[in-house]
């Protein structure tokens, strides 16, 4: 498979979980590169459903090597929890599961900061998942983050995380939050490390000397394009590069070493949070929330859902040089009967081949759409291209074009063999 970067072409929760999971057959390694456990990944075998929060989703799959890389923040207790819930369901961690030493830790006053400044915002509130994901990427770019080989050192640790409750337990008093205890938060998070310390070695060396013997490895975007920090609906956005790019500095692999960008998308539009949606329709979020899906993996919450958005994905691929795309969730559009396709924007009497830059130019805009007819009937038992209606193959034909790269993977259902490979 060579190396290969998988991305969110879209606002996240594409289904990328299940796309990582059937690629995974054909890589040696797995690699998480951004983000923290407010992104979850959705994996079904047979009737088992998994929900990974960092830990990659290779980790399914008997010998595959997982990495949570440095470019992670990672929460010791909700890793050593996840872990845990792994192993009860026969997953074999010990010796397939590494965690860079370099990643940086969330601890309770990033989760409760989190909470404190989405709730002054009111009507201006992002929507984040009050994990602590902000200001943990917040204290590693003002450089007093404190990291998992900090954690590993208990003298190192006590005397820095002293300090640093301190001095946050100050600004929470600000709020009118209740201080932290230092001792109830050392002994939890040593006692996470301890647990942790098998598997956190420098990742950044392990992975260079894995290529250097030949092996495939397979990065894990976690979130969407559109959630990306520089290139996002900024500040609707995450705290991480969840694009191509971020897939290198978040690991130590460098970009001449990347073979493959596969993006993956659905054959509609969602998000969770706030933010602008150009396509956001009520008719579609009914049909499909009516069905059981689109709510969030991590927080439950319904998501937010459109017809699909050409603009947008293929704003995606010039950003992350998309060069396949796998298309999600086909078999969520069976019952309709004519579907809605966003070719460009309307703002301000002007038109839009890409997306604006700024939020309130894009929150102005109102989609021109091109009509495609439904296929009304079930796609989800079909194996093969030949097998989808025809109509279906034509929308996915016509949805790849507009997004200008090749269509190489689509998927009618979660399960591992309800993938159909272009």
């Amino acid at each position: 498979m060579a190396n290969t970067i998988l991305v969110g072409a879209q606002w996240g929760d594409e289904g990328k979980g299940k796309i990582i999971d059937v690629l995974t057959e054909r890589a040696d390694i797995v690699v998480r590169t951004q983000g923290g456990n407010n992104a979850g990944h959705t994996v079904f075998l047979g009737p088992q459903k998994y929900v990974l929060h960092l830990v990659p989703s290779g980790i399914l799959r008997p010998r595959k090597k997982c990495v949570i890389g440095n470019g992670v923040v990672v929460d010791p207790v909700g890793l050593v929890g996840e872990i845990e819930g792994l192993r009860k369901l026969g997953v074999q961690i010990q010796g397939n599961l590494f965690v860079s030493e370099t990643a940086h830790l969330v601890l309770p006053y990033h989760r409760e900061l989190d909470a404190q400044r989405e709730s002054l915002k009111g009507r201006q509130k992002i929507g984040t998942t009050k994990r602590g994901i902000g200001p943990a990427y917040g204290d590693k770019a003002a450089r007093v983050g404190l990291r998992l080989i900090d954690l590993l050192q208990p003298e190192r640790f006590e005397e820095l995380l002293r300090r640093r409750i301190r001095e946050n337990n100050a600004v929470l008093k600000a709020f009118g939050a209740k201080p932290l205890s230092f001792k109830k938060v050392h002994a939890d998070y040593r006692q996470a490390g301890d647990r942790l310390a098998p598997f956190v070695t420098n990742t950044v060396v392990w992975l260079n000397e894995a290529m250097r013997r030949g092996a495939d490895i397979l990065f894990e975007g976690a979130q969407g394009t559109f959630l990306d920090i520089d290139h996002g609906t900024y500040p609707f956005v995450t705290s991480s590069n969840t694009t191509a790019g971020g897939a290198c500095t978040g690991s130590g692999v460098p970009p001449h070493r990347i073979d493959r960008v596969v993006g993956v998308m659905k054959a509609y539009t969602t998000r969770v949070g706030e933010g602008p949606l150009p396509t956001e329709n009520a008719e579609i979020a009914d049909l499909l929330h009516g069905m059981g899906r689109e709510f969030g993996a991590t927080t439950g919450r319904p998501r937010r859902c459109g017809w699909f958005d050409a603009v947008a994905t293929r704003h995606a691929a010039m950003i992350n040089g998309l060069d396949d795309l796998a298309v999600t969730n086909l078999d969520g559009l069976d019952t309709v009967e004519t579907l809605k396709v966003c070719v460009a924007y309307r703002a301000h009497g002007k038109r839009y081949d890409h997306v604006p830059s700024d939020v309130e130019t894009l929150a102005a805009c109102t989609p021109v759409y091109a009509e495609f007819p439904g296929w009304r009937a079930p796609t989800t038992r079909a194996r093969r291209w030949k097998q989808l209606p025809v109509k279906a193959r034509q929308y996915l034909k016509a949805i790849a074009e507009l997004t200008g790269a090749r269509l190489a993977i689509a998927s009618v259902g979660p399960a591992r063999d309800q993938t159909i490979f272009v």
